[in-house]
Order: C-alpha cells, then structure tokens, then sequence
C-alpha cells in the first residue's frame, strides 16, 4: 500500500515536471512584442457639448371650446394650414332643463324691471316738463326777490336800518341758491331714471342672450358663435385629438376644456434639448449649434443658444439643464415636430493644428509627454505642451513636428 503511494506521487511530479518544461520552451520560443508608431498629423479640433432633445415649434396652442357639448362637424384636417379665426368645428350643445328654465325665469325678471324703470322715467319726465320739483323753491325765490325790493326801497327812504334790510337781502339770496340747486337735481334725477332704465335694457338683453346662447349656441349682437371653435392663431393644425361624436367640455376657471386642435406655427422652430451638469457652466447665451436629426440624414442644420435654464433635474442619477435654441438655417426639408435631435454645441475650435491621439500620452503627476522613436523599436519620453481637445485628438503646441513617429499606447 505504502508503496503504491510513492509511486503515484512520482508520477504526478514527473508529469508537473513535464508540463512546466513545456511552458516555459513555448514562453521561449514567443516573438518579441513589436511597437507601432503614427506621426503627429495636421487637423482641426472641436471641443463640444452635446445635447440632446427635439424640435418644437416656438407657438404652438391647443384650442378649446367656449362651450360644453358634443362635436357635431370638424371642418379641418392634420397638417393644413389655417388662418387666425378660421372655423376648426362646431359644437353641439345639449343644455340642460334646469339652466334653461333658469335662464327664462332671468329673462322675465328682467323684463319687469326694464318696464318699472321705463314707468318711473316717463313719471320723471312729466314732473320735469311741468316743474313740479322746482314750483315751490321758485315761488320761495320770487317772494324772496320782492321783499328784498320792497325793504330796499323803505332803506333808502330811512325807514328801515341797514341791518333788517340785510337780513331780507341774506333771504333772497338763500332762497335763489335753492332754485337753482333745484333745477341741478331735478336734471340730475332724469338723467339717473334714463341712466337706470339703460342699465335695466342691458339686463334684458343680456338675459335674452343667454338664454338663446343655451338654446341655439348663438347671441343676436355677437359677431362670434360661440359653438363655432375658431382658430386663434396662424399656422399648421398638428392634430386633432377629438372626432365627431367626442363629448367636449368648455374651458373655464375651474376646468381647462376639452382640446379640438393642436395648432402651431411651423415658420418658427427651436431645439428644446438638455446639457450635463459638468458642460453647462461652459455655455453661454449666442453660442452656435449643429443640430442633426434622427430622421433625415446627412444633413447638419444651424441654431443659436437663446436660453440656459437656471435650474437642472435629476434624469437616472444626473442632473441636467435644459436648453433652447432657435433654428437659424433655411432648408427645404420640412421639419416635423417632435422629430428627435441631437445637438454640438460648440465651446472652442482649433484650425489646421498639429495634432496626435490622446491615448498615447503619459501621464506623470500632472506632467504630460510621448514617446517619440529614436530607433528601431527604441523609444525616449518627450515632455510637450498641449491645446484643446475634443476627447479622441488633442493638440500638441510644443515638443513635436509631423516627421516625429509617436509609441501607439494601447
């Protein structure tokens, strides 16, 4: 048994033996690792921020109804052109009983006080025409006037003192301050009846107006039917998210309404996008964009920063800006909105530099250099001073020409 043993350690030792052997020959017999080299090369470099987002038209409003109802027509389709106050659809309304019975009861209420007003005009009237008001401070101010006379005269002859003419003089002056003021407020009172039976019209009109408003959609002194949804600005309808039949509700303080149609203006795009944190301190307003859109290939379209928004929102562990920027470049391609896009906002440019990749510098505390051939397969570190970069090249001020052969790192 023992000896079973010692021979089953000989073998595994003899066959360790064996494979180190061989491992050791084919590490031997390995070609020795052989460097590429590139030369430094002439370029331009662009450092960029790269947003992405959509494009969105700068207007773009939803339509809504004045009224509640059901649709009954829509005269407009998606994607045609229309003009501010152009008829998108009408409404159907259905009112209910109680608001139109509580419309009619307003309607004779109103009624009874226009013809209470109107009576008490044409009373003020009459009392006008014949100076009812006024007889009496009138005949006050005459007999006033007369003996004022009459004391005057008796003054001047010495039979009566200066101070009880005075008192009759004080008198007659009193009693022509009440005339007039008379005359004032009985044109004042007329005009106030007029004023209240113009007002009690207005109720009138205005009650009738509602009341053919729930009834037919439509008021006899409005230009606008108000079950006819008009658009309310110039542009392409972008959709119509309701069909006929939909039942709508009318926008109001307390509900935003049913929406008949998306409508913008497509004359007028921007890029709604957002930037990294770590980029968006580098941005400023009036910064150039090369906007490229998914859809449509092989074309770059210009834009211009116009805002950065001062406060950013955690997306998946990061904070991001928001961004917007006016397209500024004609074309002929019909852009959609709600195309997605991406955007190379352009922080600094350099033209026809030397230039080499990034990968092949070292790094040494802070100290940046390559390894430039001096030989074959022989290499010397050499410090250099460098430019932008826009993560793959990287500009070499100093330290390289383009007849150097720079040690691929890989």
């Amino acid at each position: 048994m023992k000896k079973g043993c010692i021979i089953a350690v000989v073998l595994v030792l003899v066959l360790a033996s064996i494979a180190l052997g061989a491992y050791f020959y084919s590490q031997g017999k390995k070609d020795p690792v052989i460097y590429d080299t590139e030369k430094p090369v002439i370029g331009d470099i662009v450092q960029k921020a790269v947003a992405t987002g959509s494009i969105k038209p700068r207007k773009e409003v939803q339509v809504k109804p004045q009224v509640s109802g059901v649709v009954d027509e829509i005269y407009v389709e998606e994607g045609q052109q229309v003009v501010k106050g152009q008829k998108l659809a009408k409404i159907k309304l259905i009112p209910s009983e109680v608001n139109v019975n509580s419309a009619r009861s307003n309607v004779e209420l109103a009624r009874i006080r226009y013809q209470e007003a109107m009576r008490e005009l044409e009373r003020q009237q009459e009392v006008n025409k014949k100076n009812l008001d006024v007889e009496a401070a009138k005949a006050n101010y005459e007999n006033a006037k007369k003996d004022e006379e009459r004391q005057r005269q008796l003054f001047a002859d010495g039979v009566v003192s200066e101070q009880d003419y005075n008192r009759f003089k004080l008198d007659m002056e009193v009693r022509k301050t009440e005339y007039e003021n008379a005359l004032i407020t009985s044109t004042n009172a007329l005009k106030q009846f007029e004023a209240t039976l113009d007002i009690r019209k207005q109720e009138l009109q205005a009650a009738e107006n509602n009341l053919q408003l729930l009834r037919e959609g439509v008021t006899r002194n409005s230009d606008q039917v108000s079950n006819i949804v008009l658009s309310t600005l110039d542009g392409m309808v972008l959709d119509i998210p309701v069909e006929e039949g939909s039942s709508v509700i009318e926008r109001n303080n307390f509900n935003e309404g049913t929406s008949i149609a998306v409508i913008a203006d497509m004359g007028s795009l921007i890029f709604e996008g957002k930037v990294d944190e770590a980029d968006v301190g580098k941005l400023k307003e009036g910064m150039h964009l090369k906007l490229t859109v998914g859809a449509i290939e092989n074309q770059e379209f210009e834009a211009l920063l116009e805002h950065i928004s001062p406060k950013g929102e955690e997306e998946e562990g990061a904070v991001k800006f928001e961004v917007k920027a006016a397209l500024t470049s004609e074309t002929d391609v019909f852009l959609r909105a709600g195309y997605s896009a991406n955007a190379d906002i352009i922080l600094n440019e350099a033209t026809q530099v030397l230039m080499i990749n990034e990968r092949d510098l070292v790094n040494e505390d802070g100290q940046y250099s390559v390894e430039v051939a001096t030989g074959d397969q022989v290499f010397e570190k050499r410090p250099v001073e460098l430019g932008i970069s826009d993560g793959i090249h990287i500009e070499v001020k100093s330290g390289l020409d383009t007849s150097d052969l720079v040690k691929v790192r890989k």
